[in-house]
């Protein structure tokens, strides 16, 4: 599919709440470019085996490469994002792109530890300037649809993000680390439609930015600050579940059922499809019902699936991956959303902060996780996540918002 994003010129630069308003050339384009970046970034947790077996690493050392990599993807977003809000950067977008593509180009020729983490460490910083501004540039074209933009965005991550184990896969696992080279192929593609969109959000994304002022009953700091701690909860609980699954699932299924790591990737590619179907339902489904009633669903939900999880055979296992992947990560862009309705103006701030907790919290938890298998075995890591969904219950707690248009 081809986005012309010149086409979308011709748009008015106000803000619409129907579907005349929505740019679909424009989120399309930043879709693509994350499902771009996220593909290069999914390509860490799928190559762990390979660089297990090669660097004779353990499971802390590889806890400690998601880590490198995650922290550095977060704790830069938020201050990106406060700093665009003020100062707006659209390019930005290809910048981060190119340290990106310096990132695994290292990664390939990689030949010690420490490479490998300043190589991760790279790819993190990349991510990190990437996601703020892309999902403002989402946000503009949106014409009001907020959570469908936000899911057309996060799905294209998602997609991007299932493709990089089956890539893993089918190309890098049977040629070896130096094979990584050939996605900074893919880096470039990125970097070519993310100087187009940056040239749309310098002529036109940042008026429709500027016409699309939120009203309605502003709360007051303590329930802003209640309504943060909630989503940083739910947060929390999503993403160190998820973190489980996609660092360590392979691990899981070649030592419990005896999978050769080809299949076990593939286990994982449907795995994380499921988690881009998810997401896309999400964000329209959010926009009909409301944020709170969408987060409801995807973490009580998923709570009977993950407790029977340890304790299923091969079939099941794969079967209940797939509908966890689908439900829990329905959430997020009306998670998304809700801290946006929340902070209003703030957009790139809040954004970076969700996207910087995203990536923080699965680092941290992929390197908890790894320790606890080293210690416990792999096994006790799904015993103990199987649990985490029941925080969901803290969505009690977040105020309601109501946030309507001003034309």
């Amino acid at each position: 599919m081809s986005y012309d994003l010149k086409t979308s010129k011709a748009a008015p630069t106000h803000a619409h709440t129907d579907a005349n308003g929505f740019l679909m050339s424009v989120v399309g384009a930043v879709a693509v470019s994350h499902a771009c970046n996220d593909m290069i970034q999914a390509t860490l947790p799928a190559i762990y085996p390979l660089l297990k077996a090669s660097y004779a690493l353990s499971y802390t050392q590889i806890g400690l490469i998601a880590l490198v990599y995650q922290i550095t993807a977060s704790l830069l977003q938020p201050w990106v994002g406060l700093f665009t809000d003020k100062r707006p950067m659209p390019f930005l977008l290809p910048a981060g792109m190119a340290v990106t593509l310096a990132g695994i180009g290292l990664m390939s020729i990689a030949g010690s530890y420490n490479l490998l983490l300043l190589s991760s460490a790279l790819i993190g910083v990349g991510s990190s300037t990437f996601h703020p501004e892309a999902s403002r540039v989402a946000r503009m074209a949106s014409g009001g649809r907020f959570g469908t933009a936000q899911s057309c965005f996060q799905v294209g991550g998602n997609a991007g993000t299932a493709f990089g184990p089956l890539l893993a896969a089918l190309l890098i696992i049977p040629h070896g680390q130096t094979s990584l080279a050939w996605l900074m192929l893919i880096a470039l593609v990125a970097i070519f439609v993310l100087s187009k969109v940056s040239k749309w959000s310098v002529s036109h994304g940042h008026a429709r930015m500027q016409s699309q002022t939120l009203t309605g009953p502003a709360l007051s700091r303590g329930r802003v600050i209640l309504a943060l701690s909630v989503v940083g909860v739910l947060l929390f609980a999503k993403f160190s579940y998820i973190a489980s699954i996609s660092n360590y699932y392979t691990f899981y299924l070649v030592q419990r059922f005896d999978l050769p790591v080809e299949q076990a990737q593939f286990c994982l590619f449907a795995f994380l499809v499921s988690v881009a179907v998810g997401t896309f339902a999400g964000g329209p489904i959010g926009d009909r019902i409301g944020r709170k009633s969408v987060i409801w669903i995807s973490f009580l939900g998923v709570i009977p699936f993950a407790l029977m999880l340890p304790h299923v055979n091969l079939f099941w296992t794969v079967a209940l991956t797939i509908l966890i992947g689908i439900i829990l990560s329905s959430a997020f862009a009306a998670l998304v959303v809700y801290a946006q309705e929340v902070v209003p103006g703030r957009t790139g701030m809040v954004s970076g902060i969700m996207f910087g907790t995203m990536f923080g919290v699965g680092g941290i938890a992929a390197a908890g996780l790894g320790k606890l298998a080293d210690l416990y075995g792999i096994t006790s890591v799904y015993e103990a996540c199987a649990w985490l969904p029941l925080l969901g219950l803290a969505t009690l707690l977040m105020p309601e918002t109501r946030v309507k248009k001003s034309h």
